[in-house]
């Protein structure tokens, strides 16, 4: 799957621009409860991933019926090993630390090459005659590239590269691209244990060498009058310690230097750190300033240039470096959702496609230390009349199944000892939250009717009595549990109705209960959550009373609480 999943992230993600919207495939999951709950779990493991961008991955494990298909994802994410991308939330958006501290143009005399470069986003320059030529001469950087009118004039210019091709051109903008991954890079050959991204960073590396910024020793004008003024100085020193002729102090009034002082001049003036074309040989020696004017130019425009042919030795990996930096972050995100799979699914297993639904010791994953549960429905009993204590855990296992379908069609293991069919459709209506009332009755109602069973569904309802008068409640959901058991339907509803309902339970139905076993040294229902199957459990509400009444100063918690033990 991972060929499947990197060209998932390539044709759809991007790392560091935010979470991307994704259009979200069919969901199992008929109503917004339900739609809300697998939503829930789905951030549950989104809680594992480093990039907000990892998350979208989900989405390519949408909802499937295809046994095969989980069955595939359960053999993939089996394989995957423990792995830790905490270090990941230390890379940093790649932001360009390096520019060329040149101009660089690049020219040509070619109609289709200037259209290309243009559309390189290369600075461009179209030569037409000698006066274009001019031009040039301020330029740090001259590229040329289809040039034939004018080639031997480009071609002595000192700043001038000569291209091949316009793939060439301005190659100092994947350098800049580059640059802003120095940190990453490093920060990835570190600590990765992915090979595809340690390989991709080892071949990047040393390009970035191409940005570090180089002290080159320049020789600048001040320099060079100061070793000037001590090169007459030391000339000075030497011809006072020389024996001159008479024949050689007329040829110094003949402004002609004799040879033992132009020796002397040759020798201060070679050894001295200033190029020895810029000096005139004479008493004293002088400078030729348009060499010096030149020098200086050509100084600056060859340093310029040694970068810029540097660049272009490597032009050929330059060129590569857009797509290794794609697909780069695409091996990042990946990485980052395997590790971040492994550490939520770590030391669970993988549900068993079953024709029952089976749950044994499963934690639900959106409680802080929650207690292991079991549950069950088969042919003999598909529909659950759940009952127990207010705040006991109806609503919780409600959930809890509605997470594992979630988990387990994604392909991914669980807490626990699971068996699920492979629902077609999940219908969950929550507990109402808002006032009884006559439209709240009748929206519950024309949302049953609109339930479309299919091969393999499954209803869960909590508290349908909260919509209706208590006296016909029990008789409604009896009549519902039993006109979808005879759609073949699994059917749970959480309900306070137990005592109305055992009365007239449909075939293949069982009441269960979560009790609750009294109070703590702090007043809190104790309570197992864990079902118990085929037992009627009460609401205890005498046990509420006692609570408020332990808690509580008011006199009329007190005398409930007093009036319901004297009538046990």
């Amino acid at each position: 799957m991972q060929k499947e999943i990197l060209e998932f992230i390539n044709e759809n993600l991007s790392l560091f621009n935010g979470k991307t919207r994704l259009r979200s495939s069919g969901s199992i999951f008929k109503t917004a409860d339900g739609k809300l709950v697998h939503s829930r779990a789905m951030e549950k493991i989104a809680k594992e991933f480093v990039f907000e961008e990892t998350e979208n991955l989900l989405n390519l494990f949408s909802f499937t019926d295809n046994i095969d298909e989980i069955k595939k994802r359960q053999g993939f994410f089996k394989s995957l090993a423990l792995s830790e991308n905490d270090f990941l939330k230390i890379l940093e958006k790649p932001r360009a630390i390096w520019k060329p501290k040149y101009e660089v143009v690049v020219v040509t005399e070619d109609e289709a090459s200037f259209i290309d470069l243009q559309k390189l986003g290369c600075p461009v320059k179209f030569i037409t005659n000698e006066n274009d030529l001019t031009e040039l001469e301020s330029c740090d950087v001259v590229q040329v590239l289809d040039c034939e009118n004018f080639s031997l004039a480009l071609e002595s210019l000192a700043q001038s590269v000569i291209l091949n091709d316009s793939e060439e051109a301005y190659l100092e903008r994947y350098v800049e691209q580059l640059s802003g991954w120095r940190k990453n890079i490093e920060i990835l050959m570190n600590n990765i244990s992915s090979e595809e991204i340690k390989r991709i960073a080892e071949e990047l590396f040393p390009l970035l060498k191409l940005a570090d910024e180089k002290t080159i020793e320049r020789i600048t004008k001040e320099q060079i009058e100061r070793e000037l003024e001590e090169i007459n100085e030391r000339i000075s020193e030497r011809i006072k310690n020389l024996s001159l002729s008479g024949e050689a102090l007329m040829q110094i009034l003949n402004k002609k230097l004799p040879k033992e002082i132009e020796e002397l001049v040759e020798s201060e003036i070679k050894n001295s750190k200033i190029p020895e074309h810029l000096l005139s040989v004479s008493i004293p020696v002088s400078l030729d300033e348009q060499e010096v004017d030149r020098f200086l130019k050509n100084q600056q425009a060859e340093e310029h240039t040694s970068i810029a042919e540097n660049i272009k030795k490597n032009s050929r990996i330059l060129r590569e470096v857009p797509e290794k930096l794609k697909l780069l972050e695409n091996y990042i995100i990946y990485y980052d959702f395997i590790s971040g799979i492994s550490k939520f699914i770590d030391k669970n297993s993988f549900p068993e496609i079953s024709q029952e639904l089976s749950i044994e010791n499963s934690k639900n994953i959106f409680l802080f230390n929650p207690q292991a549960v079991s549950f069950k429905l088969d042919e003999t009993f598909k529909c659950s009349i759940l009952t127990g204590a207010n705040s006991g855990g109806k609503t919780t296992l409600l959930e809890h199944i509605l997470q594992l379908i979630s988990l387990s069609n994604i392909g991914l293991a669980v807490s626990g000892r699971v068996k699920l069919p492979i629902f077609s459709e999940v219908y969950y209506f929550a507990k109402n939250k808002g006032s009884m009332s006559k439209g709240a009755f009748e929206t519950l109602l024309t949302q049953m009717s609109e339930i479309k069973t299919g091969k393999q569904t499954l209803i869960l309802a909590d508290e349908m009595e909260a919509v209706t008068e208590p006296g016909v409640a029990g008789k409604i959901v009896n009549a519902t549990a039993e006109y979808f058991i005879n759609k073949n339907c699994f059917v749970i509803i959480a309900t306070h109705l137990g005592q109305e309902i055992i009365k007239h339970l449909p075939e293949k139905a069982r009441v269960d209960g979560i009790e609750a076993k009294g109070l703590d040294e702090n007043f809190e229902l104790i309570i197992d959550r864990n079902p118990v199957l085929g037992r009627l459990a009460s609401s205890t509400p005498e046990l509420i009373v006692e609570k408020l009444a332990s808690t509580k100063t008011d006199e009329y918690f007190s005398f409930i609480n007093n009036y319901l033990k004297s009538k046990i």
